[in-house]
């Protein structure tokens, strides 16, 4: 490695990366890049703001492998750090870790001064109330030597004389309290017994001296390859006290679901490792969201899951390798009740249970399950469209006749990621943009501040974050907004100056960027549409649109009466700029509504309601799945869509509202409005 002058740094959850020479410390190759990487103490290795988590081994879609040696070995500064205050096994401190060769680096979430925005809020729902998890209180009979029996059995007949109860278990963690708890209660104790819908015998997860009039609460837990939420939901009222959210760690494995599959195959042992890091992040997110809503975690009974096939696979500690080969096999499909404990979350009351959603096929999960619970596609009259958008998008088309679904591959460019200057949403990114079509100048909003960037008190406003880079919202509306204000063409070419009219229209090399905010002289990045973005976003959108077209092949219609954008990301983007991009199939922009979280509304749903359970382990063997990677008219639809909107449907509802300009900014001329294919730089 000493012959190499300088190395790639990679950067995650961010995406960020470039070459730095050898000896550079990782936090100032952050710095450069506008990697939100904290320090405090100036680099002198005190205040441990900065600490890394360096991958190692193969990781094929970032196209490096990490040595063991690619950072600088462990030196006296971390050591002195680590004997004081401790330090996470595999961590370093930025400060004092150097660039010796080709790295991948996660920044995880304590280390990141702008934390991540997780937009997974819960959506109200009005849920019926029939937990599988619930209290009951009675009357224990007192030890008799005339009628000798324990004091697990005496609970037993208790329950079956006052509640029609008829069998019970309890494991070790109960009976070891048992006895002492009734005796405090004087024979009166309240349980937590939990049922499930395929279960005879009710389970005693928690019990309490007398009548117990405090809470019992539940998980409901959306593991996204991007991001996880969960919301904190009483079981007595469904009502949620908190919703809390963070990064996938796993992403340093691989932004997309096949990398880490692709890091699996190349690394044994990586589906470990990535197991490990999930779960660790969950107990993390069970605490914290439990400390927000002034809960103890022990008082948390349950959790329902609802996650992609390989995110399924990883959380259950199953390889994956299977799903990312045709076939595309599962293990299991089935829904799956267990012991929250098996799952090596350790925070939580440590009898408590979990229930995962089944998935439909080996690209379409239980969180497209758990979309058709929340949006319920098969009782629509009229033909409805779910695009739950994310790094994986899944795609529901049905109605009363049918229900169909697929899982189109769409990256993570909607996240932000392989965007130039792109980062995920977190305070100072740009989430909204427009550009006015005659002036060519852009007006943008970043997240955490409600005006305008040309609105008078701007500057101020963020002068504790800065604008820091575009999220995925932001990126989708900037592209469209330049389609729409003439500066990119329908082929998704950007104008020169010349052929634009603004200055903004700046050379990159064979190609153009749009330059959309320039910080440099306060210290701040560049940010600029690149045609690279541009090409990133147009095989997003061209995926999305191409599993909604095969959808709707086999449903034999050319039109959807309604679209339904779910996700956290779906609800942050305006139909009107999904439609300009051709993300979705051409509907009435009034048909084209958002879900919000639908899958973290089902998981809400299968927690609070027992016999949701049941419902959609019935519903998924009703859904007909449609696989992506083997229909041939997928390439032929995803080409077409990668026209802006579309190379061949005419979009007659948006052509209704947006005219659009027709510029061709090919070096051949031609006039065709950019539907040829061309070669770009």
């Amino acid at each position: 490695m000493s012959q190499i002058a300088d190395a790639l740094v990679i950067f995650t959850p961010s995406g960020k990366r470039g070459r730095f020479a050898i000896g550079t410390p990782i936090l100032t190759a952050a710095r450069q890049l506008g990697v939100d990487l904290d320090s405090v103490c100036g680099g002198r290795g005190i205040c441990s703001k900065c600490q890394i988590t360096p991958g190692i081994g193969a990781f094929p879609k970032h196209g490096v492998t990490v040595a063991s040696d690619a950072l600088s070995p462990w030196n006296s500064v971390e050591e002195r750090y680590k004997s004081k205050r401790g330090l996470i096994d595999g961590r370093r401190l930025g400060c004092q870790a150097k660039v010796m060769g080709d790295v991948v680096v996660d920044v995880p979430p304590e280390s990141q001064l702008h934390k991540q925005v997780i937009r997974k809020a819960a959506t109200t729902r009005a849920i019926t109330m029939d937990p599988a998890t619930k209290l009951y209180y009675v009357e224990v009979e007192e030890p008799d030597m005339h009628e000798p029996s324990g004091d697990l059995e005496r609970l037993a007949s208790a329950l079956k004389k006052q509640w029609d109860i008829n069998d019970i278990s309890a494991d070790l963690n109960i009976l070891r309290k048992l006895q002492p708890v009734l005796r405090k209660g004087k024979w009166t104790v309240t349980v937590a017994l939990h049922k499930g819908h395929h279960d005879q015998i009710h389970r005693v997860l928690e019990i309490w001296p007398g009548f117990y009039e405090g809470g019992i609460y539940g998980l409901a837990i959306d593991l996204g390859s991007t991001t996880i939420a969960a919301h904190l939901c009483d079981l007595r009222d469904g009502s949620v006290l908190a919703s809390s959210g963070l990064m996938n760690p796993q992403i340093r494995f691989g932004e997309d679901l096949m990398s880490r599959v692709s890091y699996v195959m190349m690394n044994p042992g990586g589906d470990v490792e990535m197991t490990s890091a999930v779960r660790h992040a969950l107990n993390d997110l069970a605490g914290a969201i439990a400390a927000e809503a002034e809960v103890s975690p022990i008082l948390i009974l349950e959790a329902v899951f609802v996650c992609n096939p390989i995110m399924h696979h990883l959380l259950l500690g199953i390889d994956p390798v299977e799903l990312g080969q045709a076939p595309f096999a599962l293990a299991t499909s089935s829904a799956m009740s267990l012991d929250v404990a098996a799952l090596d979350i350790t925070v939580v009351n440590p009898n408590a249970r979990a229930y995962i959603l089944p998935c439909i096929a080996g690209h379409v999960g239980a969180d497209c399950a758990a979309v058709a619970l929340a949006e319920q596609p098969g009782k629509s009259k009229d033909l409805v469209l779910i695009v739950d958008v994310g790094t994986n998008a899944e795609i529901l088309l049905g109605n009363e006749s049918r229900v169909l679904a697929c899982s189109s591959p769409t990256g993570p460019a909607f996240e932000g990621a392989q965007i130039s200057s792109g980062q995920r949403a977190a305070p100072g990114a740009i989430e909204r943009l427009e550009i006015d079509p005659i002036t060519k100048e852009p007006r943008f909003r970043v997240i955490g501040c409600d005006l305008w960037s040309d609105a008078p008190g701007f500057a101020d406003a963020i002068a504790s974050t800065g604008v820091t880079g575009i999220c995925g919202s932001g990126i989708i509306e900037a592209v469209a907004e330049m389609r729409m204000a003439g500066l990119v063409d329908a082929s998704g070419l950007i104008g020169s100056a010349e052929q634009t009219g603004t200055p903004r229209c700046q050379p990159e090399g064979r190609t153009h960027a749009y330059l959309v905010h320039d910080g440099s002289t306060e210290g701040g990045p560049v940010i600029r549409v690149t045609q690279g973005d541009i090409r990133a976003i147009q095989l997003a959108k061209s995926a999305l649109y191409a599993g909604a077209r095969l959808l709707m092949d086999q449903m034999h219609v050319d039109h959807v009466d309604r679209v339904v954008l779910a996700g956290a990301f779906g609800a942050h983007i305006s139909p009107k700029h999904a439609m300009v991009l051709g993300m979705i199939p051409d509907a009435p922009l009034d048909h084209v509504t958002s879900a919000g979280n639908a899958a973290g509304t089902g998981a809400r749903i299968a927690l609070c309601n027992i016999a949701s359970r049941a419902e959609i382990e019935a519903t998924v063997h009703q859904i007909h799945k449609v696989e992506t990677a083997i229909e041939p008219r997928f390439q032929e639809h995803f080409i077409a869509a990668n026209a802006i909107p579309h190379a061949t449907d005419p979009f007659p509802e948006l052509g209704a509202i947006v005219t659009l300009p027709q510029p061709s900014f090919n070096s051949n001329g031609g006039g065709d409005g950019g539907n040829r294919r061309r070669r770009r730089g």
